[in-house]
């Protein structure tokens, strides 16, 4: 039976809004893959697509919780590679070959963006036919698909994560309230995010390239070679603050030009 009493104690606090705050954070890979899968769907199916995606990380990561002496036996060695001398165990090979799927996808859609430009931006892509507007059960299905493959490997190394944080297996009801708090916090932003990235070209390949960086993580991890992710996520957010300033300049510049078209019109 679920123990609340220690969602009560105010020395669980720290941990509790130490483990929201993280969790937020790795949700926004979550975010960026739902977003990219869905913007090749209709855009009416984008914003349920988005919804079931977040609806299934959500399920992922507190039936992770719930069996948490289950994911704690992935941790033991299956096989060692004779090349590396190296123990693998459930865990690693879930990281690995998740990360090796997100760094392809990502990699796959950087160069759909880059050399077919036009048929991703958001008024061409009915046009050209990357969306089908009559899209059925089968698309769906497919894009269910790959976030259901994704989120298990996002909600493992999520569930991992809490457990370090909150130290003790038994306030279960922690993790699970700052898991709900995070996909929360991820719902309400999924549609702005999605469409931010969506529309600007640059944007969604600074997000495609995070994506690349994840899954990097994920097969060095896999691997047992830890990389703070604080660097990852300061780098991408400082990445993200320069785009961000570009974008504001080219918007005053072309400001300026339409002002000056228009005073030599008049």
């Amino acid at each position: 039976m679920l123990d609340f009493a220690p969602l009560f104690d105010p020395q669980n606090l720290p941990s509790l809004l130490t483990l929201a705050a993280l969790e937020i954070v790795l949700g926004i890979d979550n975010v960026i893959f739902i977003t990219i899968l869905a913007g090749k769907l209709p855009k009416e199916k984008q914003r349920f697509a988005r919804q079931m995606g977040l609806a299934v990380a959500l399920i992922s990561r507190i039936g992770l919780l719930f069996a948490i002496s289950w994911v704690m036996t992935l941790s033991e060695p299956l096989f060692t590679l004779p090349v590396l001398n190296r123990a693998m165990s459930g865990k690693d090979l879930i990281l690995v070959f998740g990360g090796l799927f997100l760094l392809g996808k990502a990699v796959h859609e950087i160069y759909e963006n880059v050399e077919r430009p036009a048929e991703h931006q958001p008024k061409e892509m009915e046009k050209s036919g990357v969306i089908d507007t009559r899209v059925g059960k089968a698309a769906m299905a497919a894009f269910l698909f790959q976030v259901v493959l994704l989120d298990v490997v996002f909600s493992l190394d999520s569930v991992i994560t809490a457990v370090g944080i909150v130290g003790d297996a038994s306030k279960l009801i922690i993790m699970i309230v700052a898991v709900l708090a995070a996909v929360v916090v991820m719902m309400l932003g999924a549609g702005p995010i999605g469409d931010f990235v969506q529309k600007h070209a640059s944007i969604r390949i600074l997000a495609l390239s995070f994506l690349v960086m994840i899954g990097t993580l994920l097969i060095a991890e896999g691997f047992d070679q830890h990389i703070q992710k604080g660097y990852v996520y300061f780098s991408m957010g400082f990445a993200l603050l320069i785009d961000l300033l570009n974008m504001r300049m080219k918007s005053r510049a072309e400001r300026i030009r339409e002002n000056a078209r228009k005073e030599e019109a008049a």
